[in-house]
């Protein structure tokens, strides 16, 4: 939006001419974010308090999570309003995978929303009926998927690029709707089940969002993409203004998130946050690197299909509780401890994925 006005008013004043530098506008959408999050922070926690919108903490978790209950949750909300108004004032928007990613953002948090409403507000423990979350994850995911296989306007769009390897960038076809299916809902239900603790899950999200800034940069710039051997799509650059709005969102929310958290994002956060990063990483062909960067949230999200199957097939658990980060409390680490020694984890992943840019 901001774009246009500064192309309008560069004929008036050549300062303006910098709205069109990409870097400028990525700089600006991580500040606008981070000040919209910082400034409503404190008025969206005191509207949830008043409104009783409190978390509510399970009976057979760690004692330590008992004086969490009644914590402010459904946060996410204002990581959401600050990221798609970053991205409405600062992004190209002629620019179709800037709205690809905003509509998988949207839709996701939507179907979240219910599922916190239906838990905090109408008292339903059982939140959203697990049947019909994953029926509409698989109906806006499948529904993106197809549409970007049919907009596809190269034979790069649809490749398969695979960490470490050069010049092998096997073609997918059609299963390139399955592949884009399973990252967009694969990594929305990762990164909700590593929102357990506070901070856990906004640091590594920033993280990838931030290394995902790089890639969608290589990505769009025909020089630097030739040069790493990497497919060149332009469209791609524009998802640095949307990564850095997260980032500049998930710094402002970690505010008020990290340890003792005054607020939770809850599932509008988790599942909206977790699809984005997976669309973003389909647009910029780097699906195999979301899985090495999100190494923290693919973790959790194996140590609960273990533990479920280990118990449906033998009847003993793996883990004293799962996801992962709950057996660790229980072993007796800090809370503090586990977050930050899963930050460092992901951190040194996140480094290993943008190292893939180089070493192939």
């Amino acid at each position: 939006m901001l774009l246009w006005l500064g192309e309008y008013l560069t004929q008036f004043y050549s300062f303006f001419n910098v709205f069109s530098y990409l870097t400028f506008r990525a700089i600006i959408s991580t500040l606008t974010a981070l000040i919209i999050s910082l400034y409503f922070g404190p008025k969206l926690i005191r509207a949830l308090q008043n409104m009783q919108i409190g978390q509510t903490v399970r009976d057979d978790g760690p004692e330590s999570h008992l004086v969490k209950s009644g914590t402010p949750t459904m946060g996410g909300l204002l990581i959401l309003a600050a990221i798609v108004v970053s991205v409405l004032l600062w992004a190209d928007l002629t620019n179709t995978y800037v709205w690809v990613v905003l509509f998988v953002l949207v839709s996701f948090g939507l179907i979240g929303f219910v599922d916190d409403y239906r838990k905090v507000i109408r008292k339903d423990s059982n939140g959203l009926i697990a049947r019909w979350k994953y029926f509409w994850q698989t109906v806006i995911g499948l529904a993106t998927a197809i549409f970007l296989y049919q907009f596809a306007q190269s034979p790069e769009e649809t490749t398969l690029l695979i960490p470490f390897v050069k010049n092998v960038l096997p073609q997918l076809g059609l299963l390139y709707i399955g592949l884009v299916y399973f990252v967009i809902v694969g990594t929305s239900n990762a990164v909700n089940l590593t929102d357990g603790l506070d901070g856990l899950a906004i640091v590594p999200t920033i993280m990838v969002a931030g290394a995902f800034a790089v890639f969608a940069y290589m990505t769009g710039h025909a020089n630097f993409s030739e040069y790493l051997h990497i497919p060149h799509i332009a469209l791609a650059s524009e998802l640095v203004v949307v990564c850095t709005a997260i980032v500049g969102a998930g710094l402002g929310f970690l505010w008020f998130n990290t340890y003792p958290a005054q607020v939770f994002m809850g599932d509008v956060g988790s599942l909206a946050l977790g699809a984005a990063l997976g669309v973003i990483a389909v647009l910029v062909r780097q699906e195999l690197v979301l899985f090495i960067m999100g190494g923290v949230f693919v973790i959790e999200t194996l140590s609960v299909i273990l533990q479920v199957g280990s118990y449906k097939l033998r009847g003993q658990r793996i883990f004293r509780m799962a996801p992962i980060h709950h057996h660790y409390e229980l072993k007796g680490w800090p809370e503090p401890r586990v977050i930050v020694r899963f930050w460092i984890i992901s951190l040194v992943l996140v480094l290993i994925g943008l190292a893939t840019l180089k070493l192939r």
